[in-house]
């Protein structure tokens, strides 16, 4: 019996170019749908957003109640102290955005109504949540647009 050396072992040509063209037929597929998971992700982060105002807005509009404060006297929610107007917090940094916490992957600058836009969106206008501060008859109005996410 004859042993082969172990040095003479490995690929052909021939099966390293298959290979490489199947991995290229894999990236071809994957590809596309890695483009389109990026835009769902930063639809749903925008979405997640929205849901937190909503919940960071309730909790300070209850928190405010629950005190027994006056319309516009601020409350401390986790150490943080959120400036309310008409029982909501206020569309600022040191309102809706202290009652957040955090908005990481966001852009929210001071503006009125406030308007986070979301990073890395190829239109930012166009993939945001905004906050439009209360008034004496209405809560706040937060809404999403994911017009264009990509």
């Amino acid at each position: 019996m004859k042993k082969q050396n172990l040095m003479e072992k490995g690929f052909t040509i021939i099966e390293l170019v298959i290979v490489i063209i199947i991995l290229g037929i894999l990236a071809a597929f994957a590809v596309p749908r890695f483009i389109g998971i990026a835009t769902n992700a930063r639809i749903a982060t925008v979405l997640g957003l929205e849901g937190s105002m909503r919940s960071a807005a309730a909790l300070a509009h209850a928190q405010q109640l629950a005190d027994n404060l006056a319309a516009n006297a601020s409350v401390t929610m986790e150490g943080q102290t959120v400036t309310m107007a008409n029982r909501y917090p206020t569309a600022d940094a040191a309102g809706i955005l202290n009652a957040l916490q955090s908005t990481t992957g966001f852009n929210c600058p001071a503006a009125t109504p406030l308007v986070c836009s979301k990073d890395g969106a190829t239109s930012a206008a166009n993939c945001s949540v905004s906050y439009t501060e209360a008034t004496s008859s209405a809560p706040p109005t937060i809404a999403s647009d994911i017009s264009n996410c990509d």
